[in-house]
């Protein structure tokens, strides 16, 4: 799944560096599923003193699940819109994204969500050929 890059960013990219601002508005109109979720889970973790928010909804279409993977997969999307939001992305299984506050990263609750025996424990059949 490629980004749908505007013929001015794609010339700016080849003189030099691009503003990340345009990067991720990008990545917002070309991935809309991704960039809306996680939106979302910003908001709600914003809203609350829970330490992170994720998502266990599984997306609607193969094709939203297509922009998930492309977003997260990307260290240079992921990154970006890591800053942009200010937040630290999880990711795990096919649509598991959660986001937690910069300063938790590494902290007990991070640790255990992106550990390998919570990726075991959050495995079942249907996550297979995800």
């Amino acid at each position: 799944m490629s980004l749908d890059v505007s013929p001015k960013l794609l010339a700016d990219a080849e003189n030099g560096p691009v503003r990340e601002e345009d990067f991720v508005d990008t990545v917002r109109t070309s991935l809309p599923y991704a960039y809306s979720l996680i939106a979302g889970l910003v908001g709600e973790l914003r809203d609350s003193d829970a330490p992170f928010a994720d998502n266990q909804t599984p997306p609607p279409s193969e094709r939203e699940r297509g922009q998930l993977l492309r977003a997260l997969a990307s260290d240079a999307i992921r990154s970006s819109l890591e800053r942009h939001f200010g937040v630290t992305l999880a990711f795990m299984n096919c649509h598991r994204v959660a986001v937690f506050r910069p300063e938790d990263q590494g902290g007990a609750t991070h640790t255990r969500f992106t550990s390998p025996r919570s990726q075991i424990l959050n495995q079942s059949p249907e996550f297979r050929d995800c």
